[in-house]
């Protein structure tokens, strides 16, 4: 019997082998992928994420929300439960040695309920409602900067490598021209000096390729310590700096800017909060009521009934306090409050004035930049179709070495401009939408 089961054992072994062997080889673990290209929302969402100025705004917005809580608690009654026992030394009389003792033996155990009502707590509340809007308008500033420093730095990645490539294009053109005066002055139809212009302008343009390089990576790298929580140098971004989205007529940006500029909330939650530290100092000046319940027991034995007698009963004190001396202290701090809502009262006039200044500088720099990118274009055409027939006259012998590099210096040139008018643009609606929001 054993040995039967055995055999069985082995043959099942031996199919289990070879079915393996005839089974396909599993594949071999993939080499890690190239990094994924980063949006523009990428990059924001990440730095949102990772950003430390950013989250302490988010923090400061998180407590100011939870003083606010605080304050609402301090007008609401407030329920607590004591429960005690106080021994006095005996001495033969009914309370014991002590003459405010209630008995040697004393055992308390009540529900407390307290409250108190005043000017001062309800002002209070009302501040700490404004400096939570004042937090979250912060916030909001603190969201739309940090936006604007990563689509400036998102940019600035993007057109430095757009120019190392027009660095490298530029090299690859000094490179042919060198080739093309060495030719020409084998036959005769140039000077050396021709052929030493074009070393010379190749020379140049090698070094414009490191130094363009080198920017790249330095831009990269700024980017990468803003959006990534760990050192990250090999990332790649999607281009999108020719598709810039349309500058709206000034009318509606003016219209946005009056509902959803930031500064302005911040300043007019700022006087408000101000308005209720008055009101808060000057009901210093004004009586205040506080009240206390209690139900439970106050009594020789812990017992809700002793001997027939109820011991279980309830309590209320109300006090009213009028103050009215404390030698100046209370309108010294009223006229504090008063002070710093008068400072208030100023930063809000110079916030409106200030917003309006930059609403129009903002949107004359997006409109200038928006004119600029089809100027530049043309140019950029032009210098690039000036770089061919400069080329070809110069193999027909009818212009001079200088002026084909004058053609390659102006053909460069027109790359790195039309560049940087995209970006500039990129970054001037940036601007503009730190007063009005997403448009």
């Amino acid at each position: 019997m054993f040995r039967k089961i055995a055999v069985c054992l082995l043959l099942f072994v031996s199919l289990q082998e070879w079915a393996q062997t005839d089974e396909p080889a599993a594949p071999q673990a993939s080499s890690p992928q190239a990094p994924a290209a980063l949006t523009l929302d990428d990059a924001i969402r990440l730095a949102k994420t990772n950003a430390p100025q950013f989250r302490a705004a988010q923090v400061e917005a998180g407590i100011a929300q939870q003083d606010r809580v605080q304050a609402r608690a301090a007008l609401l009654p407030g329920l607590s439960y004591t429960t005690g026992a106080i021994y006095t030394t005996p001495n033969g009389t009914a309370t014991g040695a002590f003459v405010g003792a209630n008995g040697p033996r004393e055992y308390l155990s009540q529900g407390v309920v307290q409250g108190e009502v005043s000017f001062t707590s309800i002002a209070d509340f009302r501040r700490a409602g404004y400096l939570e809007a004042l937090a979250r308008a912060r916030t909001e500033i603190a969201a739309r900067g940090l936006v604007t420093t990563v689509v400036t730095d998102f940019y600035g990645v993007i057109v430095a490598q757009r120019k190392y490539e027009n660095a490298q294009s530029a090299a690859n053109e000094a490179r042919h021209f060198v080739k093309l005066s060495q030719q020409l002055e084998n036959g005769g139809e140039v000077a050396h000096s021709d052929v030493i212009k074009a070393q010379l302008q190749a020379n140049d343009r090698e070094r414009d390729v490191q130094d363009a390089q080198l920017a790249a990576e330095q831009a990269k790298l700024g980017l990468a310590v803003l959006i990534f929580p760990d050192f990250r140098p090999d990332y790649q971004l999607v281009n999108d700096l020719e598709q810039a989205p349309a500058l709206p007529e000034f009318g509606q940006v003016q219209e946005l800017a009056g509902r959803n500029n930031p500064e302005i909330a911040a300043a007019n939650a700022a006087l408000q909060a101000s308005k209720q530290e008055v009101a808060a100092t000057v009901g210093g000046h004004l009586p205040s009521i506080s009240f206390d319940f209690s139900r439970g027991i106050d009594a020789n034995q812990y017992a809700t009934r002793t001997d027939g007698i109820h011991n279980l009963g309830n309590q209320a004190v109300a006090t009213l306090n009028l103050p009215i001396f404390d030698w100046g202290a209370i309108q010294s701090r009223v006229k504090q409050a008063q002070l710093r809502r008068d400072l208030a009262r100023v930063e809000l006039s110079a916030a409106n004035r200030t917003a309006l200044a930059n609403l129009r500088m903002f949107y004359s720099e997006a409109q200038t930049a928006r004119g600029q990118i089809e100027l530049l274009k043309q140019s950029l055409d032009l210098a690039a179709e000036s770089l061919r027939l400069t080329t070809l006259r110069y193999q027909a012998g009818e212009a001079t070495a200088l002026e084909v590099v004058d053609a390659q210096n102006a053909s460069l040139l027109a790359q790195n401009n039309y560049d940087d008018a995209a970006a500039r643009y990129r970054v001037a609606l940036a601007n503009l939408q730190t007063l009005t929001g997403s448009f």
